[in-house]
């Protein structure tokens, strides 16, 4: 029997609450506890927390420090911000200690984007230390990157990739509900997003990672976001919306290559949303136009990209990785 996977949960939100319960179920991993900063979780037993039987005696630290001078881990899974520069303060001592990271900070997909310089020292301290980091998740580091990206894997050429999701947010979690802008009025969506207070972050990153495995050079990269408004009142096990207020957003990214609008990444998310689903038009040879019939599931997937991603990543080289660094994305 081939040895366990020490595991650590950063951050007990919706997702690393779930992640605890899927990775307690796996054979070949043991977790060793969890860190959050929230004073009402910090001293408490893992068990407690997801009532998962197996995880009693596995407690809650404050900090890294203090959950390695019990139990280091071999992997830590990070699930607390989307923005890179908010994550790499708690990235770098994981980093430093030889820890290995699989995150769901959406700017971690391709943390070259924004942060280039950040990026860099990141990727050499992870180097330095035998760590390995990433960023995944259903979307970004699924659905609108790394499925079409393997898609091409059948093309003679590729020209183009276009990507649609529609999500219905009503089903996913009470933070992803209210993040969308739930109960807003529109304009001030419109004013959060172009503020950078609102919207999907991880789009731009989807886009970057796309192009970077097709080895594009584009140009004219553009995002833009407006509100989706709810044409009736919208009622969800968390909250309620109003005729006439935003219900959620629609979010597009767009690159071109050669002067040609190449790459687009179109995300609709809001509540009752009609018809989910994902879809993938890559023109090339062949063309390819698949659909996936009520789309990935958001908050369950994600869990799963973050546990599945757990055994692969330890056999990667060190160092800030891409998914698309790693063999294909498999259940394990």
């Amino acid at each position: 029997m081939s040895k366990k996977i020490k595991v650590a949960q950063y951050g007990l939100g919706p997702i690393g609450i779930e992640s605890l319960k899927l990775a307690a179920s796996k054979s070949w991993i043991e977790i060793v506890g969890g860190i959050d900063i929230d004073p009402n979780k910090v001293g408490k037993d893992l068990g407690e927390i997801t009532k998962i039987e197996n995880l009693k005696g596995r407690l809650v630290y404050r900090s890294l420090d203090e959950l390695i001078a019990g139990n280091k881990p071999d992997v830590v899974f990070h699930t607390t911000v989307s923005k890179f520069k908010a994550a790499y303060d708690q990235l770098e001592p994981l980093a430093r200690h030889g820890i290995s990271v699989v995150s769901t900070c959406e700017e971690l997909l391709y943390p070259q984007l924004l942060n280039a310089d950040l990026a860099a020292r990141l990727d050499k301290i992870a180097r330095d230390n035998h760590s390995r980091i990433i960023g995944t998740g259903v979307n970004p580091g699924f659905v609108m990157d790394v499925l079409p990206v393997c898609m091409t894997g059948v093309s003679r050429d590729v020209r183009e990739i276009h990507v649609q999701r529609v999500v219905n947010a009503s089903t996913r979690r009470e933070p992803l509900q209210r993040k969308i802008g739930s109960g807003w009025t529109p304009e001030e969506f419109r004013q959060r997003f172009k503020e950078g207070k609102a919207g999907h972050a991880g789009l731009k990153e989807s886009l970057a990672l796309i192009a970077h495995c097709m080895n594009w050079k584009y140009t004219d990269l553009t995002e833009v976001g407006d509100a989706m408004v709810a044409d009736a009142d919208i009622k969800t096990q968390f909250l309620e919306v109003k005729k006439g207020q935003c219900c959620g957003l629609h979010q597009r990214a767009e690159a071109k290559v050669n002067g040609k609008v190449a790459l687009t990444l179109d995300l609709k998310m809001y509540l009752d949303a009609k018809n989910p689903h994902d879809a993938i038009q890559i023109e090339g040879e062949p063309p390819l136009d698949v659909v996936v019939n009520g789309g990935v599931a958001g908050d369950h997937a994600t869990v799963a990209a973050l546990i599945n991603t757990a055994g692969r990543i330890q056999k990667a080289p060190a160092g800030l990785l891409l998914m698309t660094d790693l063999p294909v994305p498999v259940w394990r």
